[in-house]
């Protein structure tokens, strides 16, 4: 067995990325790296294929040409066997859950169990109730179905299901689309805390200021088939890129940091001889 990366080692790096179909160009030249223990966003404009990289880390879609990297293991140079055990050290939030509406909350857990470790018997249900509180579900949602819980719920649950295997690095596809301001407020807190609690890395494609500006360490920008940028919020601010500039200083970028700045004044002590309140 190769040694883990080290820790100053990027968790996952993408070098000279293509993504074609046809003659339609989807990225080209594409590189990013990611650090371990950070919340990273990717954002960029429709069309700017944010989905079809995701879905290309995962191993959903083969690139063209390029190299990808995970956890220092290039995923093209794995057999069958080594790759299955890379793909067990990640977790995936698909955008609408992608719950089985057949199966109940719990075995929708049970499913990366069974297949990763061939799990069976009452420790597959004591590992679903585990993950079920993790996320801060009830302990009656093990036994629902996906149709007979909430939009948040489902995002949740789906949630549940990715920690499933104590993934080393997460992957959210969209995490708060379709839920209300205080559903998706309350998702981005359970992510935050996750990363501190658990320290797992997060990679998650959004277009929600609200979670760039509360959650994320760094955020990268995809336009022109290539990761243009990558800085914090604060960073992103600095760009005079047209896209970037109208995406982080319109009313919602005001918005959303004005937001954070309420947040972090609350947090912040009261220092000697400073009033508490």
């Amino acid at each position: 067995m190769s040694p883990p990366p080290a820790a100053d080692q990027p968790i996952l790096r993408l070098s000279g990325i293509r993504n074609a179909f046809g003659d339609v160009v989807i990225h080209d030249g594409l590189d990013l790296e990611v650090r371990r223990g950070e919340v990273i966003a990717l954002v960029g404009g429709s069309g700017s294929g944010k989905s079809v990289l995701l879905r290309t880390i995962i191993g959903l879609n083969k690139p063209v040409a390029g190299t990808i990297e995970v956890l220092g293991k290039r995923v093209d140079q794995l057999k069958s066997k080594a790759l299955r055990d890379l793909e067990g050290r990640w977790g995936v939030l698909f955008q609408n859950g992608a719950l089985f509406s057949a199966l109940t909350v719990a075995q929708n857990i049970h499913v990366p169990l069974k297949e990763q470790f061939g799990l069976k018997g009452p420790l597959l249900d004591e590992i679903a109730a585990l993950k079920i509180a993790l996320v801060g579900l009830p302990p009656d949602a093990a036994d629902k179905f996906p149709a007979e819980l909430s939009g948040g719920m489902v995002k949740r649950a789906a949630l549940a299901r990715a920690l499933a295997l104590d993934p080393e690095i997460v992957f959210l596809d969209e995490p708060t689309a379709g839920l209300d301001p205080i559903g998706a407020a309350a998702f981005d807190r359970l992510i935050a805390d996750l990363r501190d609690t658990v320290g797992f890395t997060v990679f998650m494609v959004t277009h929600d200021l609200d979670t760039l500006a509360t959650v994320c360490d760094r955020i990268a920008v995809l336009g022109r088939k290539r990761v243009m940028v990558v800085g914090t919020m604060e960073e992103m601010l600095d760009q005079t890129d047209p896209w970037i500039v109208e995406y982080f200083h319109g009313p919602r970028g005001r918005a959303a940091l004005a937001a954070k700045d309420r947040a972090a004044a609350r947090q912040t002590p009261a220092g000697p001889g400073r009033p508490n309140g």
